[in-house]
């Protein structure tokens, strides 16, 4: 995702003069071709996040269209009260990309975990929280955030996520697209765990259940309409995330839900990292398969939660 983040900032950079590109000392080598094709546009300011955010927010209160770019957790958590007084309260239309988002650099430890920051963000009024499932969400996905008249956070992975979409889909922010069609079950998924997602209905399917498939991509705002058709329609509605249990896409939904004059049809099954800092450090798969991220324990736990519904 990194590199395709990369190719789309440089071409739209080349577009709209307005796009400036903000470094939070880091991807410098990666930014060359923008720094060529965009001089005087991409500006790195170094290990001071806070400064950063607040450079952005002036930015684009002056017209200017800027970028914020470096690891997850510093790109967010670090620089919350200038995200939020800055950017939200003034409504500045600053795109905030958090790279290595979830569990991706799970062996650095839990510092460099971001599996806080779609609680954090989407309470924020005026955020949009995007969170593209594969490089062809992303592309899409930074033309709508730089079209859009406010702040968008933008999560990504770190790199060798697949592409999933045969073709490039509609996408708008605040509309879910759907990858599968089916029946009694549907998975609905943010981020880029979409591929353990697919593969566990690929074994639900081998197991006679027939699941639909979701991708969220924007989690605030929600497709409220989406969920009305899918909670109504389904047995079993599992939100599936690499991030806390807590205030994710999970906890979005369970608002929506309670907030709803009637009980619905469907069962709501969370499948997401526990209100834990783990300790021990490993690679990302291990990371996923510690906190039950993997096709084989999504589909069971799907199976269990559709056998109790029947």
């Amino acid at each position: 995702m990194r590199n395709v983040f990369a190719e789309e900032i440089t071409r739209l950079g080349a577009i709209d003069q307005r796009l400036v590109l903000l470094s939070g000392d880091i991807g410098n080598r990666l930014f060359d071709r923008f720094k060529d094709g965009c001089p005087g546009r991409f500006l790195n300011c170094g290990i001071a996040e806070a400064n950063m955010m607040g450079v952005a927010a002036g930015m684009a209160l002056e017209g200017l269209r800027p970028v914020v770019y470096t690891i997850a957790p510093f790109t967010t958590t670090r620089c919350l009260e200038q995200i939020r007084v800055d950017a939200c309260y003034n409504h500045a239309p600053v795109i905030i990309v958090g790279t290595g988002a979830g569990l991706s650099y799970a062996e650095l430890g839990p510092t460099h975990h971001s599996c806080e920051d779609i609680a954090i963000l989407r309470t924020l009024p005026g955020m949009t929280v995007f969170c593209p499932c594969d490089p062809v969400e992303l592309r899409l996905g930074l033309k709508a955030a730089l079209d859009h008249d406010g702040p968008v956070y933008i999560r990504l992975g770190k790199k060798g996520e697949p592409t999933l979409h045969a073709r490039a889909p509609s996408l708008r922010l605040g509309e879910a697209i759907t990858l599968r069609d089916g029946g009694e079950v549907c998975l609905i998924a943010t981020g880029t765990l979409m591929a353990e997602v697919l593969r566990a209905a690929d074994l639900l399917a081998e197991a006679g259940v027939k699941a639909r498939v979701e991708s969220f991509h924007t989690v605030k705002p929600l497709d409220e309409a989406r969920l009305a058709e899918l909670f109504a329609g389904c047995q079993v509605v599992a939100a599936i995330e690499e991030h806390s249990r807590i205030g994710g896409l999970g906890g979005a939904i369970a608002e929506w839900l309670a907030a709803r004059p009637a009980p619905p049809r469907a069962r709501l099954l969370s499948c997401a990292v526990d209100d834990v800092f783990p300790h021990q450090v490993g690679s990302q798969d291990w990371a996923r398969r510690l906190f039950g991220l993997t096709a084989e324990t999504i589909a069971g736990k799907v199976r269990d939660a559709l056998a109790a519904a029947r």
